[in-house]
């Protein structure tokens, strides 16, 4: 289950898209309001999906992503073209997320209603489903989860992933496969009942 909605999220992430991005942002940069709309609209999921990873709170990783996009319009000029426009574009989110923990340095798990807050793009889970995931989810370690939900939501590739959340590509890449290891026996044991 977890697979399928891995490679439904990942559709559509290929040099198009990382094109289409890199156009945005150009845009963005000389002061299209509209290329901003269709940022949001192309990113926003993925957006919040890293805000609420850091910050557990639906509320707060909604303001965060309208900073995000906020921050993104101010730091535009400033985007260049070289690597991954959404790890940019995460990263940007990151730091805000970071910044925001500093000041309050307060975490909480997920709550029913904020797991139901992650917008619904893509195929739609049932409550039992939703339920499920949740509960595997949460039996990862913080960073495994974060790097899961990063490849999962976002379709960004392992090296990405290592540099937005600043660490070594090996580390990103065992965490990762521990993760799927964990998760599999988690769902295959929830399976069996």
């Amino acid at each position: 289950m977890l697979m399928l909605l891995m490679a439904q999220t990942t559709e559509g992430t290929g040099k198009e898209d990382r094109e289409a991005l890199d156009r945005l942002l150009i845009e963005i940069a000389a002061g299209s309001q509209e290329a901003l709309a269709e940022l949001y609209h192309r990113t926003r999921t993925a957006v919040y999906g890293i805000t609420l990873s850091y910050v557990k709170n639906a509320h707060d990783a909604q303001d965060l992503t309208q900073d995000a996009f906020v921050r993104i319009w101010e730091k535009a000029p400033q985007y260049r073209p070289q690597g991954s426009p959404m790890a940019w574009i995460l990263a940007v989110a990151r730091n805000l997320a970071l910044m925001a923990l500093r000041q309050r340095e307060r975490q909480a798990d997920l709550s029913e209603e904020e797991w139901d807050a992650i917008p619904a793009e893509g195929p739609a889970l049932s409550p039992e489903e939703r339920e499920l995931l949740q509960t595997a989810l949460a039996a990862l370690e913080e960073q495994e989860r974060r790097i899961v939900v990063l490849h999962a939501v976002t379709g960004l590739k392992h090296r990405e992933i290592a540099q937005l959340l600043e660490l070594p590509l090996a580390t990103v890449l065992s965490k990762y496969h521990r993760a799927l290891k964990k998760l599999k026996v988690r769902l295959e044991g929830d399976d069996a009942r």
